[in-house]
């Protein structure tokens, strides 16, 4: 069978991420303060961290503390066996790790998707290839793939992902937390796979810095050890114990978010949009002015994520309350009437 070709592109000396407010306001020094910010598909709500004992900050994080989040992770995740888990400081920090605990492969990529995958497997000495679709994987010893994929919400079946060939899978699953649990690859993990989960999106504790990889005990020990002692902070073992322990919590964060997103819906396609993509935690539209839209929310100090390779996209993270649904509204100049008819009430915590 004939082998479908994969697009190759040239190694970004640095992956544009949302985030960073400092540069578009800059750009646009007379935007009314404070910004609201779209632009990262966090949570916009963070989980309420509570009180922390000043022993938590004075003193070494301790094992109990990580027996605890762990314990507290398997749960959540549906591990079976808590030594497959590894904590780190962020997910960040695991994908900028695998890439050098693997000799040289030939590494698919698959999708435009989160740009710091292919950035941190070239930067340690790989062949690294886009591919579009699962279909032009082709013949690899590496398979990295985004689940559901950032930006564009696309989610893989995990029987698909079973199917790969590869010496390696690494599954990406940042946003999957919101879906059902049949979604995610863990409960079926193969023998050759990683997964990587990430706390900060869905409990909206992006400065926390706290990840996880779950994967077969012989590579999760390896991960460990690289990672070295004390990897994750006391406070982010506490408050990651917290956060995935309570399940009333995320339940009412999982009725807000989709409220919020179906009121998102409305606005976007009554400002001209179509929508391409989504999960939980944000929306992916195509509109042929988005270019001249990013800049027109900007002056009203919104910020919202565009993408280099797609000029047409832009993503939006999900408004809470109101006030910033009224915001996003009067910037796209779309009438109140659109938006208001999906409010849960208060739009303010979950």
């Amino acid at each position: 069978m004939k082998e479908v070709p994969i697009t190759r592109f040239p190694a970004p000396e640095a992956v544009e991420h949302g985030g960073e407010l400092s540069a578009v306001e800059e750009r646009f020094p007379d935007a009314p303060q404070p910004w609201l910010d779209l632009s990262t598909g966090l949570n916009p709500v963070s989980y309420p961290a509570g009180e922390l004992g000043l022993d938590i900050w004075h003193r070494l994080p301790s094992r109990a503390a990580e027996r605890g989040l762990m314990a507290a992770a398997a749960r959540r995740y549906g591990v079976a066996n808590a030594d497959s888990l590894v904590a780190a400081p962020g997910t960040q920090s695991l994908i900028q790790l695998l890439p050098r605990l693997v000799s040289r492969s030939r590494v698919a990529i698959v999708g435009h998707t989160y740009g710091e995958h292919a950035l941190c497997w070239r930067r340690a000495g790989h062949d690294v290839t886009i591919a579009n679709h699962l279909s032009q994987v082709g013949t690899v010893e590496v398979v990295v793939v985004v689940n559901p994929d950032n930006p564009t919400g696309r989610l893989l079946p995990t029987a698909a992902l079973h199917a790969l060939r590869a010496s390696l899978l690494v599954v990406d699953e940042a946003f999957i937390d919101l879906l059902p649990a049949e979604a995610s690859l863990v409960p079926s993990l193969p023998a050759h796979a990683i997964v990587l989960r990430s706390l900060g999106k869905t409990y909206g504790l992006g400065g926390l810095r706290l990840g996880f990889a779950i994967a077969p005990m012989q590579l999760a020990a390896a991960i460990r050890k690289e990672l070295g002692p004390w990897a994750v902070s006391g406070p982010a073992l506490e408050v990651g114990r917290r956060a995935l322990d309570d399940q009333q919590w995320l339940d009412t964060a999982r009725e807000r978010l989709g409220a919020d997103g179906k009121r998102l819906d409305d606005l976007l396609l009554a400002a001209g949009f179509t929508l391409e993509g989504a999960t939980p935690l944000f929306r992916l539209a195509r509109h042929a002015e988005a270019p001249g839209l990013a800049n027109q929310l900007a002056r009203a100090g919104i910020h919202v994520r565009t993408f280099a390779h797609q000029p047409t996209w832009l993503r939006f993270g999900l408004p809470v309350g109101d006030a910033a649904f009224a915001r996003l509204g009067a910037a796209l100049q779309v009438p109140q009437k659109v938006w208001q008819t999906r409010s849960l009430g208060s739009g303010g915590s979950a």
